[in-house]
């Protein structure tokens, strides 16, 4: 294994290996630590933890634990992705957790960099849009469990660490990769650790790929791995991957717990034309949302264009409320765990193909099917690929609460059966 990487979420990690596989690297997602070996043909390992809203200190030591398997495989460098919406605290996972992997490998610096201009996220001047908006302006300020009320990447980072935060602006980055490493350099003399970088192009994130090639950690979102392929191959450790896609057949459901914008579109969209039922969090938290009962209705309604829908993604107001009413955790935790239950009660009764949206959902759900790694399918949407889980016959979609088009869900659905056509 050449390239390392540790991701605070499940959703994210298939964002990351997915950029990765597209570059024609060997690519398996992890989900959790692994106990044994990896396969030696894989190139790049991605170690998917659900690590983003836990204390710090259980964050840190899973992302130890994750990084230590890693080097035992041989990795070369290392990566720690995060979302290309920094989603935060200000007491962490970001900062803590990169302080523990920098402290481990010994690095004296580290790239800041959650840009994805594919999906509309780009830096400048250190601060963090999504699309023409900052991302204090974004919808991210209402998210019910890490809300981003600063956009200047260098001041929200300096709140979760110790260590001086630099820059490297965009006048730099355009000059391409010399002028980025001398800015680096230049930064870390001055005594900064970590750097946040500004980039609002593809072409920019190449170049800050080739401007790090000797460094040993990088962080940010999936789209700082778009230049390291081409690292590895100009070195020759890596040839170009690519492998077939054959999808599965079978029941299909979608299951959604983001209160994103862009979710709370997407079920919109699929309630116009297909089935579609919320559960309510009030009804989950007092125990009367019975996954059976949901699961019978879902395999019910299986339409050959496009799964049933289950969801739980209330309007930012109606989530603040209910949280008012019980607690952040426990509402938190009571949607998880009726996802988690549905799935399993969705598998029993033969779905073969489960689309999942938001990272928490997602990550309820991969670790209730006890899901050991995934093999990295086509592309269904900027940053979402599609999934084989090993060994069970089935695919699924992992989707990042902002991610994908109006019509994902039923468009996963068909990618998941195999039909590229789209």
């Amino acid at each position: 294994m050449i390239l390392g990487c540790i991701g605070d979420d499940f959703t994210g990690s298939s964002d990351l290996a997915n950029t990765l596989a597209k570059g024609g690297m060997r690519t398996v997602q992890y989900n959790g630590v692994p106990s044994d070996a990896a396969d030696p043909a894989v190139e790049a390992g991605v170690v998917a933890l659900k690590t983003r809203t836990i204390p710090a200190a259980d964050a840190v030591a899973q992302s130890l634990a994750a990084l230590d398997w890693l080097r035992r495989q041989g990795c070369r460098q290392f990566l720690f992705k995060y979302c290309s919406t920094f989603d935060s605290t200000p007491e962490g996972n970001i900062g803590p957790v990169l302080d523990a992997l920098s402290d481990a490998l010994g690095a004296n610096r580290a790239i800041v960099c959650p840009a994805f201009p594919a999906t509309g996220r780009s830096i400048y001047q250190g601060h963090l849009f999504v699309n023409d908006r900052l991302l204090s302006e974004s919808g991210m300020e209402k998210h019910p469990l890490t809300p981003m009320t600063d956009p200047d990447l260098r001041r929200w980072l300096a709140l979760q660490t110790g260590h001086r935060v630099g820059h490297v602006g965009y006048g730099v980055v355009a000059g391409g990769p010399a002028a980025i490493a001398n800015a680096m350099g230049e930064a870390v003399a001055k005594g900064a650790r970590y750097l946040v970088v500004d980039a609002i192009r593809d072409e920019d994130l190449a170049a800050i790929g080739e401007a790090a090639v000797g460094d040993i950690l990088l962080s940010g979102g999936s789209g700082i791995a778009l230049g390291l392929p081409a690292n590895f191959r100009s070195a020759g450790l890596i040839g170009s991957a690519r492998s077939e896609w054959a999808g599965a057949q079978g029941p299909s459901a979608a299951l959604c717990g983001s209160c994103s914008i862009m979710s709370r579109r997407q079920i919109a969209e699929h309630g116009s034309r297909f089935p579609a039922r919320e559960a309510d969090a009030d009804a989950i938290v007092a125990g009367a949302a019975d996954p059976g009962d949901f699961a019978e209705w879902v395999m019910a309604g299986q339409d050959a264009d496009g799964p049933p829908l289950v969801y739980s993604s209330a309007e930012p107001e109606v989530v603040a409320a209910a949280q008012q009413r019980y607690g952040r955790e426990k509402v938190a935790g009571a949607v998880e765990g009726f996802f988690a239950a549905l799935a399993r009660e969705l598998v029993a009764r033969g779905v073969r193909r489960l689309v999942t949206a938001g990272g928490e959902t997602s990550g309820a759900v991969v670790s209730a099917l006890a899901i050991p790694s995934f093999e990295i399918g086509p592309e269904i949407d900027p940053g979402v690929p599609a999934l084989r889980a090993g060994g069970t016959g089935m695919t699924l979609a992992l989707k990042s609460g902002n991610f994908g088009g109006p019509d994902f869900f039923a468009k996963a659905a068909r990618i998941l059966a195999g039909d590229l056509g789209r």
